[in-house]
Order: structure tokens, then sequence, then C-alpha cells
């Protein structure tokens, strides 16, 4: 192999994450899906072997996550994974409702070309997760139906505001449904409401929907953490 093929199949060898992002993806992962639950302890020495690196990478992954309020760092101790608490999840839901019900009343009677395709391909996939038992996918397909119509609404802001709530949509969506299995169930009905609603402009089925659906998280305040 000559020096330029050489140099080129270098270049072209994909480059693995720096190691403090391969921790922070592998605990940031956990936490959302629930292999970390709320009150799990993590030490650096554990979560340096399981990623295989050492332990200087791990201190910066747990600190970034800190700062994200999923973790509580301990020195000496580790990481505390933070339990989702009745105030958080009240915050949220309230301005899920804010910003959801405003943007499902200016879709609604006026969807953006292609956006009841987006939909019907999101409850496909959704489908598709539930069918195989797969929660935490199935939440990601969740929460990406109603940020399909957040965006459709067209304002940047609020779609920026939304999408800061994702993490915390994920979390919250994956404990529901560990809660209450039959919730994947009514979701998918929900979603299809949503669904046929704004296909026929009905705005008031729309927003009443989407009520009943966002409040459904506040199961969790009655202490499913």
């Amino acid at each position: 192999m000559d020096s330029t093929a050489a140099t080129r199949q270098v270049t072209n060898t994909p480059k693995s994450p720096p190691a403090a992002e391969r921790v922070y993806s592998h605990v940031k992962r956990g936490v959302l899906d629930r292999s970390y639950e709320g009150g799990t302890l993590l030490t650096e020495g554990d979560l340096a072997g399981a990623v295989g690196v050492s332990r200087t990478p791990v201190r910066e992954a747990l600190l970034r996550l800190e700062a994200e309020g999923l973790l509580k760092l301990y020195p000496k101790k580790g990481a505390l994974v933070l339990p989702v608490s009745a105030q958080e999840i009240a915050d949220v839901v309230e301005t899920r409702l804010l910003v959801e019900q405003h943007a499902v009343a200016k879709v609604v009677g006026a969807a953006p070309p292609g956006l009841i395709a987006r939909l019907e391909e999101s409850l496909a996939e959704q489908r598709g997760h539930a069918e195989h038992g797969d929660l935490a996918a199935f939440a990601v397909a969740d929460r990406s139906f109603h940020a399909e119509i957040v965006r459709a609404a067209g304002n940047r802001i609020l779609a920026h505001l939304y999408d800061q709530l994702r993490d915390r949509q994920l979390r919250m969506g994956v404990a529901v449904m560990h809660a209450e299995p039959s919730r994947v169930a009514k979701n998918l009905t929900e979603h299809t409401r949503i669904l046929e609603a704004l296909r026929d402009g009905a705005a008031h089925d729309a927003a009443e929907v989407v009520d009943r659906h966002v409040s459904w998280v506040k199961v969790l305040a009655r202490g499913e953490s």
C-alpha cells in the first residue's frame, strides 16, 4: 500500500467518541431507560469498568450529568441517580400543556404539507416498538410524535423550549409505562385520535385529547419515581 492510500485509509477510519462522551452517553441512556433507576448509586470504578475508560473521563461525564439535574455527586462515594420529583412532574406537564395545546390549535385545519404523513409514520413506528415490548424506543417515538406537531406550529422559540424538555419527557414516559403497562395501548389510541382531529380540523377534539394525554403523566406524582 503506497503512502497516499495509507493516508486515505487512516483519514476514512471512523474516530471513536472521546472517553468522557462515551461515559456520558452510557449513563444518560441508562437513566432515561431506567436501567439506572432513581436512587441508584453509581461509582466511578464501576462506570470506568463498564465503559472501558479511566476514572478521569468518568468524573467529567458525571459533572456534566449533575449540571443537567439527573445526578447528585457525593465526593468519594459516587453519583446518586435522582428520582423524578412530584414538582418536576407538575412543572413538565404544565409546560407541555402550554406548548402543545397552543401548537395543536395553530396547526389544526392548517397542517403544513407532509405533517399528516409524518405523524402516520410515527404511529406505525410506535406500533412496531409496542409489539416488540421496547418501552425506551416507544418513548422516543412517542415524544417525536408530539415534537412534529410543535415544530409544525412554526414558532422556533417554543420549539426550542420544547426540545429542552426532551430528556425529562423520555424518562417520565418510560416510568409511566413501567408503572402502567396498559398505557402503551392507550397512548397509541390517543395519538390516533389526535391525528384524526388534525385531519378533520376538529380543534376542540384535538385540544381535549392533548390535555387528557399529557396530564396522564401525573400518575408518577402518586408515588412512582
